[in-house]
């Protein structure tokens, strides 16, 4: 007993230098300006994000923090840059779902892995995608679409701007054993003009920029990716309630640090983004954005994580897509 104790106080001891250390920078942290990477151009989710948390942190840090926009190859590049920068908590990623499950699905020489190479903070927002078709498709139920596309299988497609829309729809296509032609679009933009002229017969959309088109009848929306209505559409069924099961897709955007970063500066950075996400005025900031906004714990955002990038591995093995960077 006494040589057990003995050994533990050895190891103790030897630990203790190491140990001091740690606790030393994350007591310090932060003690200059914190680099938080956006793999896109400004103006978009994630960027909104990055600026708005980003402003709060400055101010209860007392340290400036600077967005730090790094777009290129799909969000790859920045990505990339991320995770190869020092694991010290002075360089943050905000970064979307897409970039986490979505693209490491379909891509398999990616230089980077992201249950590997980063640490989840925290999760910020989430938002769902709508099921929508054109006007001029004689549909108005999930149920009637799906009878639709069987009957006339030549002349059902889709579009989207991303790999992730591609992969929605494969994944309805395995949900509802339906065959539909996916047609890829510079942007949604485009892809919504499709939907508009009756080039598309069904998109998914992303429920914030597609909610005034909606409402304006310029396409129909037939349910939600939600697992649970939504408040800017509340008469919209789910996508399970509609009669497809196991179709609840929500993206997100969150903030991750690199792989390697002391536990005590993740943990002081979720502690923080968590109380920021709960303000009054920043909520009303992003309510425009039709963002639920979340604040999950560092353990949370890990466990979502690793579930969403199997999803889409094994709808993306099941469609045999893959993309050469």
């Amino acid at each position: 007993m006494f040589r057990s104790i003995a050994a533990a106080a050895a190891l103790a001891a030897l630990a203790c230098p190491v140990l001091a250390q740690v606790q030393g920078e994350d007591a310090s942290y932060p003690s200059k300006p914190i680099h938080i990477v956006v793999a896109a151009s400004a103006g978009g989710i994630n960027d909104i994000l990055a600026r708005v948390i980003g402003q709060k942190l400055a101010e209860s840090f007392g340290q400036p923090v600077v967005v730090d926009n790094r777009p290129g190859a799909g969000t790859i590049l920045g990505t990339e840059y991320a995770a190869r920068s020092r694991p010290d908590g002075y360089t943050l990623l905000s970064s979307p779902m897409a970039s986490m499950a979505v693209t490491p699905a379909v891509y398999p020489k990616l230089s980077y892995a992201p249950q590997r190479d980063f640490v989840p903070v925290s999760l910020i927002a989430s938002y769902s995608y709508l099921l929508a078709v054109t006007n001029a498709a004689p549909v108005r139920t999930v149920a009637q679409l799906i009878a639709h596309i069987k009957a006339n299988p030549a002349k059902a497609n889709a579009g989207g701007a991303s790999v992730t829309f591609h992969l929605a729809i494969e994944m309805l296509k395995q949900r509802t054993g339906t065959q539909i032609q996916y047609i890829p679009y510079k942007g949604s933009h485009e892809a919504n003009l499709g939907l508009i002229s009756g080039e598309l017969l069904l998109s998914f959309v992303d429920s914030g920029p597609a909610a005034p088109l909606i409402k304006g009848g310029q396409f129909r929306a037939l349910a939600t990716t939600a697992p649970q209505r939504t408040a800017s559409f509340p008469d919209l069924p789910t996508m399970a309630e509609a009669g497809v099961a196991d179709m609840a897709v929500l993206s997100w955007s969150g903030f991750f640090a690199p792989a390697g970063t002391p536990a005590g500066i993740v943990k002081k950075l979720e502690g923080e983004i968590m109380r920021i996400v709960r303000l009054p005025d920043v909520r009303e900031r992003l309510r425009a954005q039709e963002l639920d906004l979340v604040g999950s714990s560092s353990a949370e955002f890990a466990r979502i994580l690793a579930k969403d990038v199997a999803t889409w591995a094994a709808i993306a093995r099941a469609a045999n897509i893959t993309i050469e960077p």
